[in-house]
């Protein structure tokens, strides 16, 4: 594909984005707005529904929003509020030993940069580059399982994995859409391009699909 036709793929994301009824939508409308509410946020939505995420999100943020707050609950508090969100006995342990770290190393802020947030438990580049982007509007690519398919479907990049489509991706998109990309797919994903058959009479953007690995669609 040319670049000037991903050009083209992103604007028109960007006119249709508003009219799709996608879960995604209403996590970033209750996500919290501090560097701490999205770094906690994100955990929760590891392998979990943005639906289920928004909830547990609002839930436990009423009862602790702030550093000192999270420090004083205890991991079976944090665990009733954030159920049912996949794996959430793991992620209360990761909660409480992210915001012990935050105390004891970081003056209770939340990093700015890659390596130091990759050494929390828990937090991989994909974590990492969100947080980057939304907290301190550093220019990041989040690639999550959206982001990986849907490039590889369109032919923007042949990769087998999500790191290897992060570095592929940051040589192929100029950088002024590196923070919009991961919102933008995640949406177009949920919404359109399914990971099984696809939506593909739907898709505004079907002229410039090759359907790479696509057997089905509607």
């Amino acid at each position: 594909m040319l670049d000037s036709q991903i050009d083209e793929c992103i604007q028109i994301w960007k006119k249709h984005y508003p009219t799709w009824k996608a879960p995604i939508l209403e996590l970033l409308s209750k996500r919290g707005k501090t560097p701490f509410e999205i770094l906690i946020a994100t955990i929760l939505s590891l392998r979990t529904k943005d639906e289920v995420t928004a909830k547990s999100a609002e839930r436990l943020f009423s009862h602790a929003n702030t550093v000192d707050e999270m420090q004083q609950l205890d991991i079976n508090k944090i665990e009733e509020l954030i159920y049912p969100v996949g794996f959430y006995h793991t992620k209360a342990t990761r909660i409480k030993q992210i915001t012990e770290i935050l105390i004891e190393k970081y003056d209770k802020k939340v990093p700015d940069t890659l390596d130091a947030l990759l050494e929390f438990p828990g937090i991989g580049r994909k974590t990492a580059n969100l947080v980057l982007s939304e907290c301190f509007g550093k220019d990041a690519i989040c690639v999550d399982t959206h982001v990986h398919k849907i490039s590889n479907r369109l032919g923007w990049v042949q990769t087998k994995n999500p790191k290897q489509t992060e570095f592929a991706l940051i040589q192929k998109l100029p950088k002024i859409y590196w923070n919009d990309i991961n919102e933008l797919m995640v949406a177009f994903g949920q919404t359109l391009c399914k990971p099984i058959s696809p939506w593909c009479g739907q898709c505004p953007i079907e002229h410039y699909c090759p359907k790479i690995g696509v057997t089905k669609h509607r």
